[in-house]
């Protein structure tokens, strides 16, 4: 363009505009200035070629980025790389490597990023008493491991790799397309940096082998299901010797045949015998720990109440204190009477006033009031 002309104006739209917003503006000016519509209009024609030419910069993220921040000076390459005006900038190269570099894996002359080891899971399967203890464990793994006889090198013993000189060790090379440069990963030595003439016979030049490992899981008392473990750096290990990956152990708590467990809330069902919950008396339920709980029942309890016992729950991950344990109350209507029991119940029902049972009392009203009388 011979005026620089700003590409937001020639679109009428604001800086601030979406990519919808920049397509619709163009095709209804496109439409407006279009030549076929304007009977050869020089200035139509002109103003058409710098609409197009707007959003053809506009649509292209990289471009709007480097015209947002340079202006038209990003796109006008001239003597040696400068941009008009006498300043020199050092090429579009310059400007595109200022604005997407952090993208791109840093600047020029940059070292070769290690291509750290893949991390690894394991699952582990514990009861609920090993979750309220703690506990360790050994356990084997098959992992990729650094190769002893180069010492992960991948280099023949008594050899050593040397600097890739398609990339300069940097393990990526650039091309220049158009405007802008375009950052790949080595073609030669694969983004490692290095090549390697005479690879170690044992890894063949990987840097590392197949090993099963046996490794000691600390297990902290507290753990629930789903709990996470790291074990760093027990992953795989880097390829030539690059940083090797973490192991990571998942738990897995097994169903316990008493408790439920909800956070650091034990919850536990307990049937009790219709004569504890009329006068009250006390049950035993044995914690995870093996310590005997002794739980209240106050007279009248009625069946599906909950009694809480506090401090007698799981502790609390790596922190102070216990949780609760939650008894929830079924009351068990017995089911096999001697003549002497039956004797003695006959005669306890003999005595009913119905206030013994008010909420049975309640309903029977309810019922009566329902069907008029």
């Amino acid at each position: 363009m011979s005026t620089e002309i700003d590409y937001y104006e020639l679109l009428e739209i604001e800086r601030t505009a979406d990519d919808a917003t920049i397509k619709s503006s163009y095709r209804k000016l496109a439409m407006k200035y279009h030549p076929d519509k304007n009977g050869g209009c020089k200035e139509n024609e002109a103003k058409f070629k710098a609409v197009s030419e707007a959003y053809d910069c506009l649509k292209d993220p990289q471009k709007r980025a480097a015209y947002d921040r340079f202006g038209h000076a990003a796109f006008q390459q001239g003597g040696a790389g400068g941009f008009g005006g006498g300043t020199d900038f050092g090429g579009f190269s310059d400007i595109f490597e200022s604005v997407f570099g952090e993208f791109m894996g840093g600047g020029r002359g940059g070292q070769r990023q290690q291509r750290r080891g893949a991390d690894l899971r394991y699952d582990m399967e514990i009861t609920l008493e090993d979750a309220f203890h703690g506990k360790s464990e050994a356990i084997t793994v098959d992992v990729a491991a650094a190769c002893e006889a180069c010492d992960g090198s991948g280099a023949k013993p008594g050899t050593a790799a040397k600097t890739c000189a398609t990339c300069a060790g940097h393990g990526k090379v650039r091309a220049q397309q158009g405007f802008f440069v375009v950052e790949r990963t080595c073609p030669a030595c694969h983004g490692a940096g290095e090549t390697i003439a005479d690879p170690c016979p044992s890894c063949r030049g990987e840097g590392r082998i197949e090993k099963t490992k046996t490794l000691t899981v600390n297990i902290p008392p507290g753990v629930d299901e789903g709990t996470r473990v790291r074990l760093s750096g027990e992953g795989e290990a880097g390829p030539r010797g690059s940083p090797p990956g973490d192991l990571y152990i998942f738990l897995h708590v097994k169903r316990h045949p008493l408790f439920e467990r909800e956070g650091t809330t034990l919850f536990a069902k307990a049937p009790i015998s219709f004569t504890t919950a009329a006068l009250g008396g006390s049950i035993t339920i044995p914690g995870p720990d093996g310590t005997a709980h002794e739980i209240k029942v106050p007279a009248g309890l009625q069946s599906g109440r909950e009694v809480r016992q506090r401090g007698a729950g799981m502790p609390v991950l790596q922190g102070r204190g216990r949780g609760d344990l939650v008894v929830r109350i079924v009351v068990e209507t017995p089911t096999k009477l001697s003549a002497k029991q039956r004797e003695l119940l006959e005669a306890f029902r003999a005595t009913e006033t119905g206030d013994e049972c008010p909420e049975a009392q309640g309903f029977f009203q309810k019922v009566k009031r329902a069907v008029g009388g």
